[in-house]
């Protein structure tokens, strides 16, 4: 187990006009970067995503926490919730900033994967989508990959984990349907008795440790094949 990087580096990434605030935190001899994308009426200071990041960090992996609206666009979602569903912009954004990744100098070369949780994962699954082989896995917490649609759930290249608390069966339904319509390879794992929010004792732990397990595996893979 590696020691992570601390504190967090902020960092801004250019968005179309704007920019997106996120916290970078980089373990020296980092295996592979993963980008978290939010679910809906949620940001980067997430305690569910912190706690999955920080054992992600411990694993060596590098983790990027960043809001996915502007401070304007959160604040007009507050009143009228018309951006947390967005998929189509949620998207966008995540795109923007796996270029901005891509392209920076100590991030440059390094695997990439992302986790959704909520609406954010089917926006990670359209990014992947889109991205093909740029992205090396996907991990889904409590998510809705059903939001993709299944035209780009059969388009998806990068290997995907489906995390689901067993006490969650209307999203445990979506997500079995979901992943029917993946061609890549790819799991349903179920958390016992956990709930949506994966509030139960342990839940959280349990799902930090299948992410890290699925991107370190997957993050290798790659490195073997480049």
């Amino acid at each position: 187990m590696q020691a992570r990087s601390d504190p967090a580096r902020e960092v801004r990434m250019p968005a179309g006009d704007h920019h997106l605030v996120g916290d970078l935190v980089l373990p020296d001899a980092a295996v592979g970067l993963v980008l978290f994308a939010h679910g809906s009426g949620s940001g980067r200071h997430s305690s569910r995503n912190r706690r999955v990041a920080r054992r992600l960090q411990d694993a060596g992996i590098a983790t990027l926490l960043f809001d996915l609206l502007t401070p304007e666009e959160e604040e007009v979602d507050l009143q009228t919730r018309q951006h947390r569903f967005d998929i189509p912009l949620l998207t966008q954004r995540l795109q923007d900033a796996t270029a901005w990744a891509a392209a920076d100098p100590p991030l440059r070369g390094l695997a990439i994967g992302y986790f959704g949780a909520s609406t954010g994962a089917a926006a990670a699954l359209i990014a992947a989508a889109r991205l093909g082989r740029q992205i090396s896995a996907v991990v889904s917490r409590g998510g809705r990959p059903d939001l993709a649609g299944p035209v780009v759930l059969a388009e998806v290249q990068a290997p995907t984990l489906l995390i689901v608390g067993s006490a969650d069966p209307v999203v445990l339904q979506l997500n079995r349907h979901a992943g029917q319509h993946l061609r890549v390879e790819h799991e349903l794992k179920l958390v016992p008795g956990a709930t949506h929010l994966f509030e139960e004792p342990g839940a959280l732990d349990a799902v930090g440790e299948a992410a890290a397990d699925w991107f370190a595996t997957h993050m290798a893979r790659r490195e073997q094949h480049a």
